[in-house]
């Protein structure tokens, strides 16, 4: 059975990197590039594909290690230059010119780094509940401070095992609650949502190469809590603070619009995301937490707000919305709200 649908297409476009697996709607029309976050892959982008008007070409990127696209190992110690200098490879390949590019979560932050490498490449840029600029895990305060040179309390062994086992033994039951289809339930969207397409994206989740190249990646021991630190292979590593940091993203130029949209009950990328590890130890899920002073929650969304409000008052310009009832995937449990801030958006490109 097919996971495309109707009205979508997917190709391999041969890069000078790799190859690449690219949905599509259609072949004329102004450039809208889709970025699928982490555990994910394009086909989570085709309803918001095919809402787009016929004046816009809709195309959606597998990212290596995901979905079709040649699974090539990541190089985590450039932070996500291994997606982004990708993406930019299908761009150039397809002669595609200036872009508007649109990224979730993880791809938010492969959009934002194209952005910063290649800045001529991109009309706009629209964020969907995009990880911070400094990172996902070992980080405090908005200027985000690490906690620890090598990257403690982020990267592949903050992976929960049991989740990667379920991903690697292709489980699509709802039977435990780290199988994919209840981690989609429970955290992509917010409960009780079960989207329309959960067959179809649970398929997607399930295309994620599982590992030290892939996800999670490596991991190293640290003196510090919570014992572990960033290694330099695989998917959550390339997140890891001291290898990904966007905080000169104010100095590009030119500095086209950008559009962050997020859901208000996003439990991922939040101030309190269930998946930090210095939060989970707040909680008391993790044992022998130092407390706030030093191993705060990261402040993801203050983070994200205090560089773009920098990029803002250097000549660029963004804008927030917060999109009411919605967690991790707001084009997924709000697709008519979502589609209309992203033409609102792709309009000023």
């Amino acid at each position: 059975m097919s996971n495309l649908l109707a009205g979508i297409t997917a190709s391999a476009v041969p890069t000078d990197r790799l190859t690449v697996n690219v949905l599509s709607v259609r072949d004329t029309g102004v450039p809208v590039v889709f970025v699928h976050g982490n555990v994910s892959s394009s086909l989570f982008w085709q309803p918001a594909m095919l809402a787009l008007p016929a004046s816009y070409r809709p195309l959606a990127v597998d990212l290596r290690g995901f979905g079709d696209t040649e699974p090539l190992p990541v190089d985590a110690t450039r932070g996500v230059r291994d997606y982004a200098d990708d993406v930019a490879g299908v761009l150039d390949a397809l002669s595609l010119g200036p872009v508007h590019l649109v990224g979730w979560s993880m791809g938010a932050g492969v959009a934002l780094q194209l952005l910063r490498d290649r800045p001529s490449l991109v009309r706009t840029v629209t964020l969907v509940a995009p990880v911070s600029p400094y990172g996902f895990g070992g980080t405090r305060g908005t200027e985000g401070e690490l906690i620890d040179e090598a990257g403690a309390c982020s990267g592949g062994g903050g992976g929960n095992a049991d989740f990667v086992a379920a991903l690697a033994a292709g489980d699509r039951s709802a039977d435990t609650p780290l199988s994919p289809r209840q981690v989609l339930r429970s955290f992509y969207v917010k409960p009780p949502f079960v989207p329309e397409h959960e067959d179809i994206f649970v398929e997607s989740m399930l295309s994620t190469r599982t590992g030290d190249d892939h996800y999670p990646g490596d991991s190293v021991p640290s003196p510090g809590w919570p014992g572990l630190a960033a290694g330099g292979r695989g998917v959550l590593n390339t997140m890891a603070p001291n290898h990904f940091r966007l905080d000169d993203l104010h100095e590009i130029t030119p500095k086209p619009p950008i559009r962050w949209l997020r859901g208000d009950a996003d439990q991922i990328v939040s101030d309190a995301s269930m998946f930090d590890l210095a939060n989970l130890g707040a909680l008391g899920a993790l044992p022998d937490w130092p407390g706030a002073e030093t191993h705060p929650p990261q402040p993801m969304i203050a983070q994200t707000r205090a560089v773009l409000d920098r990029y803002a008052a250097a000549g660029g310009t963004y804008d927030e919305i917060v999109i009411a009832d919605a967690g991790h995937s707001p084009h997924i449990e709000k697709p008519a709200e979502f589609s209309a801030a992203l033409r609102e958006i792709l309009a000023k490109g």
